[in-house]
């Protein structure tokens, strides 16, 4: 096997993404059978815990309050109610379930104590739990992995340049803050990107460059294509070609190859054999269920005929780190600080956000 490297260039990832398809793919796809079973898909489930009412203005998100985009917002839901739509997960075949809540940051008080009551509920299940809450302080992060998180997402988007192009509210150096503090603890990051916002093949490769430096990288990477969402301010945004998201999911596997690479928002724009490609350029991680947050998804019964045709089968949980114990609240180590962190707002204009919010008013 190959070394993991942490020193790739832009010059040398733009090299790998622009090879001729065929080459790219026999390297990936060699690439990935040299460290994982090409047969095996990590299948995860994605639970909006708390929707709608974001502050932030990323300008391909339908959950920004600034937006109209008619989201249906609901409060955060009940532990009850995330068992209920976890068991329903777990039945159909995933072995891992996201959270997601439309936060900027985490608050200590009422409702995170809440969410890290959902992840020892769902840990205590035999599943991955992976949360995406926005923000992290390191002692928030480390009452989350206390609690039995497998993972914590925290996606960087795009380039550091493109970033500025797409969000004003937060820093790019915020995102690598974040997954800084969840590298203090035993969670694993689960960081990537959004390809087809009008970013630049260069932006695409600054990108893998900011996650494949990491060290160590992240365990998984999601590579999204763009879900246009009317009232947007990327609503106007043509959906990116099957051979664009090819491309970016046979990079990820060169330059990161222990890394889970996981297709993720956009797959109901692709074809199965489109998928099939992705799969086989190493992509080996998707997203079950009919929505993602708030966007589509394909159904979880098509996928798993998507997968007896290509003889996939879906990756057990804790396949590729043990799982993580639980410790009850009342044995916690690490306590509520009432921490109130100042993370950054960059307060430079975007000007299709500030038209995409003046629309809503």
């Amino acid at each position: 096997m190959s070394s993991i490297r942490n020193n790739w260039t832009k010059e040398e990832i733009l090299n790998v993404y622009n090879k001729p398809m065929m080459d790219l793919l026999f390297e990936a796809s060699t690439i990935h059978r040299q460290y994982h079973d090409p047969n095996q898909v990590q299948v995860s489930t994605l639970i909006s815990i708390k929707t709608g009412g974001c502050p932030e203005d990323c300008g391909y998100c339908p959950q920004a309050a600034r937006y109209h985009t008619d989201i249906k917002g609901n409060d955060l839901m009940s532990v009850k109610q995330v068992k209920a739509q976890a068991l329903r997960a777990k039945s159909s075949g995933s072995s891992r379930v996201c959270m997601g809540a439309a936060w900027r940051n985490v608050k200590d008080g009422k409702e995170f104590d809440q969410v890290l009551e959902m992840v020892r509920t769902i840990n205590k299940l035999d599943m991955e739990v992976c949360c995406t809450l926005g923000m992290i302080t390191e002692n928030q992060a480390q009452r989350l992995a206390e609690a039995g998180l497998y993972a914590y997402n925290h996606n960087l988007d795009s380039s550091e340049e493109y970033y500025k192009e797409v969000i004003s509210t937060r820093g790019f150096k915020d995102r690598l803050n974040t997954i800084e503090n969840v590298r203090k603890t035993n969670i694993t990051v689960c960081s990537g990107g959004i390809i087809g916002m009008g970013e630049t093949i260069e932006d695409r490769a600054g990108m893998l460059v900011a996650l494949a430096t990491l060290n160590p990288q992240p365990e998984s990477v999601p590579i999204n294509a763009l879900v246009a969402v009317e009232g947007t301010p990327l609503e106007n945004q043509k959906p990116i070609e099957i051979w664009d998201m090819i491309r970016m999911v046979a990079t990820t596997r060169i330059i990161m190859p222990e890394t889970q690479v996981r297709l993720s928002a956009g797959r109901t724009q692709m074809s199965r054999e489109g998928q099939a490609i992705c799969f086989f350029a190493g992509a080996n991680s998707i997203f079950a269920g009919d929505k993602l947050l708030t966007t589509p998804n394909p159904d979880v019964n098509e996928d798993m005929k998507m997968f007896a045709t290509l003889g996939l089968n879906p990756q057990k949980p804790f396949t590729k780190k043990s799982q993580p114990k639980t410790v009850e609240a009342s044995e916690s180590e690490f306590n509520s600080l009432g921490e109130k962190p100042k993370w950054s707002r960059p307060g430079h204009k975007i000007e299709r956000n500030l038209v995409a919010s003046n629309k809503a008013k």
